[in-house]
């Protein structure tokens, strides 16, 4: 245990002599580079999780939280199931009917994925109603055979409100020429952006009743979608709903539709951490390189302690306290200097972008276009524990180097 004369002795240390300079310099070296990592560490993980909860956000704002379907693939009485779902949990529900086609516009032929909705029910548990950059969403009228488009897939077959598409569905029509595939004429009544290639480029929305008409659906439908008030809660809400309904029903929650990705996420984030966490662990060794000169250059003062009576113990305190100063000063500093600058990392990277007339991230490449940051302070606290047992692990040795000088030894050439 450090007590208030091994402490008082250790930052005695600290402060830089004539002779002492090269050491201190090291030590503020030391210093930077826990600093430095810290900074680093914090930043990182806090724009990772950024990109996760951005990421997240965007995928859920277009596929439902839980799914309810029948065993057969459909629902038959969609109303009374929306009726039989009594969890508070549950704060939104929309029908839905999902099918595939091809959207034909001249000589341009795209694959789509076709999805009947009811306007008023399907805001409650998606956006596409509030990422409208032309028309709305709820002029999706039945029996009028509107769509709705992503962006991209309206600038690919270069469509707007007003146009003319063709949708080409993979039902056979038996003809006199023999089998053809059946296509009905739509009109584009508007436009979403997502900001997600998958459902920009190749989705389509359409009134539930005339998703059931294309699809010969009759009164059925795929499915019931679920919005949850709280979406981490999905598995447990959907396994919940499948036993209350009864076993010729099926629950379906987003972790099994986008789980990989998300745990590909974590794990690239802890990889991250592990690997960042060697910049502060490289510059804890040169914790270690300082304090075995200062125990060298010290050997004089600590054979004289040890003659006025300090115990072994004592001289590893003293230099337990002079090395957990570099370690804890380096933490500090760089808790402060990550904390600050992941708060603020968003309006840096557009002044830099601004300044240099350059952009990090490109639109055209990555899901998104800024850099989001959301720190964790569960992840500021784990960083500095890593980073405070560090610096105590790496003034062990050579305060244990210390304890064993023998005064004698050490004097003998004074």
């Amino acid at each position: 245990m450090i007590r208030p004369f091994e402490l008082f002795v250790g930052l005695r240390y600290t402060r830089a002599r004539k002779r002492s300079h090269f050491i201190s310099i090291i030590s503020l070296i030391s210093i930077l580079g826990i600093t430095l990592g810290i900074t680093a560490l914090i930043t990182t993980l806090s724009v990772m999780n950024g990109f996760g909860k951005e990421l997240r956000g965007r995928i859920l704002g277009a596929i439902s939280h839980v799914t309810i379907t029948e065993t057969s693939g459909q629902l038959h009485d969609w109303k009374g199931t929306a009726e039989r779902i009594k969890n508070p949990q549950v704060i939104g529900r929309a029908p839905y009917i999902a099918g595939q086609g091809m959207v034909a516009r001249g000589k341009t032929v795209s694959g789509v994925m076709v999805r009947g909705v009811l306007p008023s029910e399907e805001m409650q548990v998606s956006e596409f109603g509030s990422r409208m950059i032309e028309g709305k969403l709820d002029v999706l009228k039945p029996g009028e055979f509107g769509v709705v488009i992503g962006s991209t897939l309206a600038w690919k077959l270069d469509l707007a409100v007003g146009s003319p598409v063709s949708l080409i569905i993979p039902q056979a029509l038996v003809t006199p020429a023999g089998l053809m595939p059946r296509f009905k004429r739509f009109t584009v009544v508007g436009i979403f952006k997502m900001d997600m290639y998958e459902y920009d480029s190749s989705l389509v929305l359409m009134n539930l009743d005339d998703a059931a008409r294309l699809y010969q659906m009759g009164d059925q439908v795929s499915g019931l979608r679920l919005k949850l008030d709280d979406l981490d809660a999905a598995p447990r809400v959907a396994n919940e709903l499948a036993e209350g309904l009864g076993p010729n029903y099926l629950a379906r929650d987003w972790t099994r539709e986008h789980g990989n990705f998300f745990r590909a996420l974590k794990i690239e984030k802890t990889v991250m951490f592990v690997i960042l966490l060697l910049i502060v662990t490289v510059a804890m060794f040169n914790v270690v390189s300082t304090l075995v000169v200062v125990v060298t250059e010290k050997r004089a003062d600590i054979a004289i302690l040890r003659t006025l009576g300090a115990s072994p113990k004592s001289i590893m305190g003293i230099f337990l306290a002079h090395g957990s100063v570099v370690g804890v000063v380096g933490t500090l500093v760089g808790t402060i200097c990550g904390v600050l600058l992941a708060l603020n990392v968003e309006p840096i990277v557009h002044g830099i972008e601004r300044l240099f007339s350059t952009s990090f991230i490109a639109a055209d490449v990555y899901f998104i276009s800024e850099l989001p940051s959301d720190l964790h302070w569960s992840d500021v606290i784990l960083v500095s524990s890593c980073s405070l047992v560090l610096g105590l692990l790496s003034a062990l040795y050579p305060a244990w180097r210390a304890s064993k000088v023998q005064p004698a030894e050490a004097l003998r050439y004074e």
